[in-house]
């Protein structure tokens, strides 16, 4: 009982250790990234929307060596880097490592250059295997979560038997083991480690102080009751309560899903969300096992599971429909992002899923009275069944590399203000980067009022990459302004910007200026 009474304490220590959680993006850099400056800065500051912790930086210079002596101070959503006295001139990349307060890593580079633009890169990334070991131990957490604490629960509530139990327990075996996998692994991302540090106590100690690991010790609380009650007698039930209560807990405790906006209704959903998903994954396997050797209880049971699980699904249903909407905001995101394909591909398997729930319940679960053929058509449907919930696994877990749309800021375009003794011009350039740009010129009077023009001219040019001047008309759109669209920049830099306005058949304004248009 000791034993039992300290992994409770585990568990619910644990659970409520999180705070106010979210998903971290970087919003804005001091010096703007892939600006050009005539002296090397002292400090540069990212600023991100909500607050971090650091991780990993890493400063490489414009002479392309890595520089350990900068110092890194965090206060809220920024983080300032001390620069060292002797930065050379060239291109410095500034690469990044931050905890988001969702304990998920954001990882990024900026770049700057001190004079001349050097040929520095962007350091190339080398944790593929890491992602591919992150992924990995993502789907045996989930394996012990809902097919081994699942199982369990089915065993003491629902068959009142141990029979089948062989899977649930390869399930919680495994998912023991990747709750440490993922917890060391998390470290390791957090710090850009390799994986030689993990006889280190770095990884493990920045690990268990995010809500993504403290979400881990959870489930593996949550395991070893679920073990627990399948040892223990008088008091299985109860255990395999408090087992099924640490399942959602350890999905409300941190990921995209739970931690977004409004809270107090998303991490109640995310609980009930991942309590359903253990009671009906969790009993395909046991039921399985008990179709292949029936019994007269055999029926009784399934009929018990049958009635419970459509509550569940129901349940089910309207948890994973808000924690959907939440995370899109609108439809279109299921085809314009990452994370609404992942969505995409896991409702269809889902569907698939309940295709074979309805079949099951209506038609198979009736006809086990009077037909034994019905039987064996159940087993292979549950079977499938099993095979899709791997699937789905496998597919949620590719969440954890991709941000939801609901935190993904938009880009923001490019401005630049050039004023002269007649005029002055606003020049909009979206989406602002190298590649395919729009330009916005909204004409202005010395005193601010709108500037009549009959025709306009705007010349680029970027002589540091032998771009010659190259002159494209714009023309007024219905909204009062200038466009010129589809403009190729091939190449970041310092580009000169020239404004040609006829505002008369005699007189011709011409202001000029520089647009910074940062590295892709």
């Amino acid at each position: 009982m000791r034993l039992v009474a300290a992994l409770a304490m585990v568990l619910f220590a644990a659970s409520f250790a999180s705070g106010a959680l979210a998903h971290a993006a970087l919003i804005s850099v001091e010096p703007a990234n892939g600006s050009t400056l005539a002296t090397a800065p002292k400090v540069v500051g990212l600023r991100f929307n909500e607050p971090v912790t650091p991780g990993a930086i890493r400063l490489i210079d414009g002479r392309g060596r890595a520089r350990d002596e900068t110092r890194v101070s965090a206060s809220g959503d920024t983080i300032l880097i001390q620069m060292p006295a002797d930065l050379p001139e060239g291109t410095a990349v500034v690469s990044y490592r931050v905890v988001s307060q969702d304990g998920h890593p954001i990882v990024g580079s900026v770049m700057f250059s001190v004079g001349m633009p050097s040929e520095t890169k962007l350091p190339a990334s080398t944790d593929h295997w890491l992602a591919a070991l992150i992924w990995l131990a993502r789907v045996g957490l989930y394996l012990g979560l809902f097919v081994g604490v699942g199982g369990v629960w089915f065993a003491r509530w629902i068959s009142w038997s141990l029979a089948g139990m062989t899977v649930p327990r390869m399930a919680l075996a495994v998912g023991l083991s990747s709750a440490v996998v993922s917890l060391g692994a998390l470290g390791l991302d957090l710090l850009g480690l390799p994986p030689a540090a993990l006889a280190t106590a770095a990884p493990w100690k920045v690990a268990v102080a995010t809500s993504a690991g403290r979400a881990f010790l959870v489930a593996a609380a949550a395991m070893l009751f679920a073990l627990l009650a399948l040892r223990s007698a008088w008091s299985s039930r109860a255990l395999a309560i408090i087992a099924m209560v640490g399942v959602g807990l350890s999905l409300a405790m941190s990921g995209h899903a739970a931690t977004a906006p409004p809270r107090m209704i998303m991490r109640p959903a995310m609980f009930l969300h991942g309590l359903c998903v253990a009671l009906w994954i969790g009993a395909l396997a046991p039921l399985a096992a008990l179709l292949s050797k029936p019994t007269p209880a055999t029926l009784a049971v399934v009929k018990r599971f049958s009635g419970i699980a459509m509550p569940a699904v129901g349940v089910l249903a309207l948890t994973g429909l808000a924690l959907a909407l939440v995370q899109l905001e609108k439809v279109s995101a299921l085809v314009e992002t990452r994370y609404g394909l992942i969505l995409s591909i896991k409702l269809g398997l889902v569907l698939m899923l309940l295709a074979l729930a309805a079949l099951n319940r209506f038609r198979l679960t009736p006809a086990l009275a009077r037909d034994r053929g019905a039987q064996t058509i159940l087993k292979r449907s549950i079977l499938l069944e099993c095979v899709i919930a791997l699937a789905i696994f496998a597919v949620v877990a590719g969440w954890r590399f991709t941000p939801p749309p609901r935190t993904i800021i938009p880009e923001t375009p490019l401005a630049i203000h050039i004023h002269g003794d007649k005029a002055m011009f606003q020049v909009l350039v979206s989406p602002g980067k190298v590649g395919k740009d729009d330009f916005v010129l909204q004409l202005m009077t010395g005193d601010g009022t709108p500037l009549a023009a009959k025709e306009v001219t705007l010349t680029l040019s970027l002589p540091e990459r032998g771009i010659e001047p190259m002159e494209r008309d714009a023309l007024l759109g219905p909204d009062g302004y200038w466009h010129v669209r589809k403009v190729e920049l091939p190449f970041a830099g310092r580009w000169r910007v020239r404004i040609e306005a006829l505002v008369s058949d005699f007189e011709k304004i011409t202001l000029a200026d520089e647009l910074e248009v940062p590295p892709p």
